[in-house]
């Protein structure tokens, strides 16, 4: 079920989305959170549909607030998703317009689910500082996605020097299969007998950065990163060795290679993720993520960004 409203007020919303409710015609879930999507015009359905994904995992109310032109009169046009229309959530989109409508708390304050957690979400422009921002304020995780930006890694240095416990990047959260595989194979390696450490991905990968930060902690010694062509994302870590390379590698597909001196290669399902499958991932934590943390504030300090061509390597 849609319903539109136009020129409103988020009174006026909240007492059409009861009026639904009342009806018997929507099935009413137990809402675990309330997810505020910050984004602009053009780009709020792709948002919805990734957050209609997480929703499956994550009943929750869904606020997405789409900032228009400042100019102009001040004017609130909404729309109501619930059913099959809004998957396991209820979905209020809200187009802002004007000098006077300004995404803040008591813009949405009337739609908050009463006692339950709020996660920010910014799929599209990247705010400066997000827990100084007025929604950001307001909520108990924030999330980002420097990817989408016009220049990743400028973003992700952005967000790392106003970082605040509480944030997080899905950029980060692309690399849980990674880490995991790479946590693996820390199993079988002597830390001492590695003599270097190469990250492999394209320049517009922040998820290449994070990596190579993250490895710099984890091994204590600086991390060189590699450039691949623009759009291939993440593609290998090696670890040198005088007894032998070692090196966990992903061809373009889902399967990944895990090459170790004396071994046959292993195989290892390794996919791209998805935004509904990282923000899910994001939303079973409210707790701040202290690795995430300690990645952004110390690692990257000691990150080697130095760009090799493809063919020195």
């Amino acid at each position: 079920m849609i319903v539109d409203l136009k020129d409103t007020t988020t009174s006026k919303i909240s007492k059409e989305l009861l009026r639904i409710r009342q009806s018997g015609g929507v099935v009413a879930l137990s809402r675990v959170l309330t997810l505020v999507v910050i984004t602009r015009a053009g780009f709020e359905e792709d948002a919805i549909a990734a957050a209609n994904l997480a929703s499956r995992e994550h009943p929750c109310r869904i606020l997405v607030v789409v900032e228009g032109r400042r100019t102009g009169p001040t004017k609130l046009n909404a729309q109501i998703r619930v059913g099959g229309d809004a998957g396991a959530s209820e979905v209020i989109v809200m187009h802002l317009s004007g000098p006077g409508n300004v995404a803040d708390e008591s813009m949405i304050a009337a739609l908050l689910l009463p006692d339950a957690p709020i996660v920010a979400w910014w799929p599209h422009g990247v705010p400066k500082s997000p827990s100084t921002t007025p929604l950001g304020r307001i909520a108990h995780r924030r999330i980002t996605d420097s990817a989408a930006e016009a220049d990743p890694r400028k973003a992700l240095f952005r967000i790392a020097a106003h970082h605040a416990p509480g944030d997080t990047d899905l950029a980060w959260t692309r690399l849980t299969l990674w880490r995991g595989q790479l946590a693996s194979v820390f199993d079988q390696l002597d830390p001492a007998e590695v003599t270097a450490v190469t990250v492999t991905g394209a320049p517009d990968s922040p998820s290449t950065v994070l990596l190579a930060a993250w490895l710099t902690l984890c091994l204590d010694q600086p991390v060189t990163i590699a450039s691949a062509p623009d759009g291939s994302g993440l593609r290998s870590v090696r670890f040198t060795r005088a007894d032998g390379d070692v090196e966990l590698s992903r061809p373009p597909g889902e399967v990944a290679e895990l090459y170790q001196p004396g071994q046959a290669v292993q195989r290892i399902s390794l996919p791209q993720r998805a935004v509904a499958d990282c923000l899910a991932e994001e939303m079973r934590r409210l707790d701040p993520d202290e690795v995430f943390g300690e990645v952004m504030r110390e690692g990257l300090k000691h990150t080697n960004l130095r760009s090799i061509r493809p063919s020195e390597r």
